[in-house]
């Protein structure tokens, strides 16, 4: 039987982490509403702007735009990972991770030069340890990402691929479906050619799309302006649904192991009581030994 101290001092030890991961538990559900009110507010605008675009794009047969393009050949591909700074959120950052290594795997089979940027001090370490190689990366981002550090990150994206230095940006990260359900995904961000195949907008727009417009000045103009727009906000719900399905994870990480550390208390709480019985049981024995040895 294990000793009686020893055993308390474990259990104590246990309390106090408990009394950690529950703290953790519930700041993470704090930032997690703080965050998902970010997110619901950019995803109802960025939903918006997406059929604005459909729309334009469906009614200006004519109206072309560099952003809009798919490039005969892919040269160069940028792919940029959204991973999070700190651990203890479950398999958050390992999903990220299964789901970059293999999309990689396959570009090098379609695409001559392929530059990874990473987010997060986890997915640098994690491709850092599969030999991947990094170029940009990105320590300053957590749960409540400001959108004009975004927009920067975004800016330098379209110079690149407006010069021709890219072909492609990829955005691998998770993608917030519900609290009960998040997605490691990769998302094609440019070209946005596929706005115009978007589900939702053609589900909203697909009676608008035969209609006629009045530009105001032109097509072009307005093109010009909203068509890098949505990309920047397309991007920045990227940023939000990782730091929400992060914060989830983490939540849910630190309820198991809230809970994990209960059953162990009481698991120990049994075995102390059992070992505290056998002490007590065995200095009784040892005083009734001694009284019928003076008794002799």
């Amino acid at each position: 039987m294990a000793n009686a101290r020893a055993l308390d001092k474990r259990r104590k030890s246990i309390r106090n982490i408990r009394k950690i991961t529950r703290t953790m538990e519930l700041i993470a559900t704090a930032r997690y509403k703080k965050a998902m009110d970010r997110a619901a507010a950019v995803t109802a605008y960025t939903e918006q702007i997406t059929k604005v675009v459909s729309r334009l794009v469906a009614a200006g047969a004519e109206v072309r735009h560099p952003l809009l393009e798919v490039r005969d050949q892919t040269k160069t591909a940028r792919v940029l990972v959204l991973a999070s700074n700190r651990g203890l959120c479950g398999g958050y950052n390992s999903g990220i991770l299964r789901t970059i290594v293999p999309h990689l795997d396959s570009l090098k089979q379609t695409v001559p030069n392929r530059i990874v940027d990473v987010s997060g001090k986890r997915g640098i370490n994690g491709l850092k340890y599969r030999g991947i190689a990094t170029d940009k990366t990105y320590t300053q981002f957590e749960d409540q990402p400001p959108y004009d550090e975004i927009e920067r990150i975004a800016m330098e994206y379209l110079r690149q691929y407006a010069v021709g230095e890219i072909d492609r940006l990829d955005v691998v990260y998770t993608k917030f479906i519900s609290t009960s359900r998040q997605r490691p995904v990769v998302e094609t961000l440019l070209p946005l050619g596929a706005l115009q195949n978007d589900d939702d907008a053609a589900a909203d727009g697909g009676a608008d799309a035969g209609g006629e417009f009045e530009f105001l000045p032109s097509a072009e103009s307005i093109l010009e302006e909203i068509i890098p727009t949505s990309f920047k906000v397309k991007l920045f719900k990227c940023f939000l649904d990782a730091a929400v399905s992060e914060q989830v994870a983490r939540m849910i990480a630190m309820k198991g192991a809230t809970e994990s550390a209960g059953d162990m208390i009481k698991q120990l709480s049994m075995t102390y009581n059992r070992a505290r019985q056998s002490q007590i049981t065995g200095e009784i024995m040892e005083i009734i030994g001694g009284v019928e040895a003076l008794a002799k």
